[in-house]
């Protein structure tokens, strides 16, 4: 599976890129060679990225099925403990 980025991403991404070596690097970086960072660290380090969101969302949606039980609990054959028994009847 690749990771792809909408255009308006990308295009953020790559001026980000330019600006970083701009501000960092002792050379600036053209806007292909961005592009180019840009596709090497997606499909290098983007699916370690994208496999740890995926493992922290499974930790979260697991903690909170396992606490299910306890948010929608319903006490079972209640009926005999909460009616009111007419006075002088057995039921």
């Amino acid at each position: 599976m690749s990771i792809e980025l909408s255009r308006e991403a990308r295009k953020q991404a790559i001026s980000s890129i330019e600006r970083y070596f701009r501000e960092h690097m002792d050379e600036p970086i053209g806007n292909v060679a961005a592009g180019g960072l840009l596709n090497f660290f997606l499909k290098e380090i983007g699916p370690c990225v994208y496999n740890r969101a995926v493992a922290d969302a499974q930790e979260r949606m697991l903690a909170r099925t396992q606490e299910l039980d306890i948010d929608v609990h319903e006490d079972e054959f209640g009926y005999w403990k909460a009616a009111v028994r007419p006075t002088g009847r057995r039921t």
